[in-house]
């Protein structure tokens, strides 16, 4: 590939200019930075006037006491589309202050109103339909026949699959959190692509891999591998077209910082606005960006207020995401979170700190407009990270209690020096990986059935339901170790056997009904698919 005008200015060597290779990019072109924070600059007007409108909009949100279909009062939905099966292009351009949107310097909403939770139907559309009855929205009678009748969603898919054994080990809660009514999530688009190289080249790229998919033979994997690189390839196209909806042009690479912040929203926004999964991170962008900052500053073009200011409006939007959930969902992931994880920090494999002045710039968002859950500022923290930093980064700790911290250390030589946290703790290769998210097993349940022969008591189950493996249970007055742990192990043994073969049924029909087009196209066609499983009570 011939090197692009937009790209002046860059180290052009490396694979970058000839191949899809972000980390390439950052690696000859970033500037690390072991100063403080005595460079940064405090919000603009426009900010403090956004940030104003958006607080107004949260206690709005807050305070509203809305009467669900069922009688009972809830707060904390704003307001819900029924109407609008949410898509790429399903709503207008909308702002957060729509006389004032030429002061958002990032623009982009998941509905037509901010706050506003999108009908995302195809993870099952009784869920879709329960969230919005839960706040006292009827259900749009048509829509139901359509999802019901016409077009299989992931839930009924499942669901035709589940055999007896997982029906019961889901009732009585022994397997929970599982992702068999609602997006999956735990998949991180590299949206940093949509700004270096811009959407068609990215569309050609794919139109290459189908056209070398398979030798002739049309096996399984190879058809299904056409088929989902055609929906990668409508997805950016549809990417594109939601751009223009925004009068943007992101066909070609981004020129200047803010068009780099933009383009890489437009990427993120894709994915919220066509998954509703558990988690929706942003991954690993901020030394990214600062490569385009450096490069406007030093061409006398920006500003630091001004730089500050782009960072300032992208950590709003994130801080707007904003999901339907059932009562369900609510308890077990409490918070209304969204985990749209963003990485700061950590060292590359040549030793190099790969702190910029931006890592800083997104820590200072939470002095410059409070604390917030969302983004999930993460730390990548290494020992080896500059002094200037792990301070400034402490001082924020302590006075927001906003950022977490994982050892890059530890992660680094797994995953390398582009990693991003794909939900709130696992990592995945950036633009290279998915994860397969597996919710959780109880094991502290599964030692009681050991106990008890593998009979459940309660959740939702006749009580004394057989649930487990039929064995005999203890009934001795006093427990013996080595007799627990022999039954033990042979309940976790079919727990164990259990969850995956319930996981590899959810993911099979995620893949079917409600494949994440617009993230996978920012990923590498042959993908590496790892998986998760949890334990109920642990991180």
């Amino acid at each position: 590939m011939a090197l692009r005008p937009e790209w002046e200015g860059f180290n052009p060597d490396g694979l970058w200019t000839s191949e899809v290779n972000v980390r390439d990019f950052i690696q000859a072109n970033y500037t690390q930075y072991d100063g403080d924070q005595s460079f940064l600059a405090g919000p603009t007007a426009a900010t403090n006037k956004l940030f104003n409108e958006l607080q107004k909009l949260q206690k709005a949100e807050h305070d509203k006491v809305s009467v669900g279909l069922d009688g009972k009062e809830r707060t904390g939905v704003l307001d819900m589309d029924t109407d609008v099966v949410s898509g790429l292009t399903s709503h207008p351009a909308a702002y957060i202050c729509p006389e004032g949107k030429d002061l958002e310097q990032v623009v982009g909403l998941q509905t037509d109103k901010p706050l506003k939770r999108a009908f995302m139907p195809f993870g099952g559309i009784t869920m879709a339909e329960q969230s919005c009855e839960m706040y006292g929205y009827k259900k749009n009678e048509e829509l139901h026949k359509i999802f019901t009748e016409y077009h299989k969603t992931h839930n009924q898919g499942v669901f035709d699959v589940y055999t007896p054994e997982i029906r019961k080990a889901r009732s009585a809660h022994i397997l929970t959190g599982l992702p068999d009514t609602y997006g999956r999530g735990r998949i991180v688009g590299d949206y940093r692509r949509v700004a270096l190289y811009g959407i068609d080249y990215l569309i050609k790229c794919k139109e290459e891999d189908k056209l070398n998919c398979g030798n002739g033979t049309m096996t399984e994997d190879i058809i299904r591998q056409r088929e989902e690189l055609t929906d990668q390839i409508n997805a950016l196209k549809g990417i594109k077209a939601m751009a223009a909806l925004y009068g943007y042009d992101i066909s070609k690479p981004a020129t200047t910082a803010k068009e780099a912040f933009q383009w890489l929203y437009f990427g993120y926004l894709a994915a919220i606005k066509t998954q509703n999964g558990a988690a929706m991170s942003v991954g690993r962008i901020s030394t990214f960006l600062d490569i385009y900052i450096e490069r406007d500053l030093k061409k006398g073009v920006l500003t630091e207020e001004k730089a500050q200011e782009l960072v300032d409006h992208m950590v709003m939007k994130f801080r707007m995401v904003r999901f339907a959930r059932i009562e369900s969902y609510n308890q077990l992931f409490s918070g209304d979170p969204v985990w749209a994880t963003l990485e700061v920090g950590g060292l590359g494999q040549d030793g190099r700190a790969q702190v910029t002045k931006n890592d800083f710039r997104f820590l200072h968002t939470l002095e410059n407009m409070g604390p917030s859950p969302e983004p999930n500022i993460t730390v990548l923290y290494s020992k080896r990270l500059p002094e200037n930093f792990r301070r400034y980064a402490a001082k924020i700790s302590i006075d927001t209690s906003s950022i977490q911290y994982e050892n890059d250390d530890i992660m680094r030589p797994i995953w390398g020096d582009d990693y991003s946290i794909c939900c709130c703790v696992s990592a995945t290769q950036t633009g290279k990986e998915m994860q397969f998210f597996g919710a959780r097993a109880n094991l502290a349940k599964a030692l009681l059935y050991a106990i008890n022969g593998g009979k459940d008591e309660e959740a939702g189950l006749t009580p004394g339901a057989q649930v487990g493996p039929e064995i005999a249970p203890i009934t001795s007055e006093y427990l013996d170790y080595d007799e627990v742990m022999k039954k033990y192990d042979i309940m976790l043994e079919w727990l164990c056997d259990l969850y995956v073969n319930t996981l590899n049924l959810i993911h099979y029909m995620h893949d079917k009904y409600y494949y994440e087009a617009a993230e996978l196209a920012l990923i590498d066609t042959n993908v590496r698919r790892t998986f998760a499983t949890g334990i109920a009570g642990f991180s």
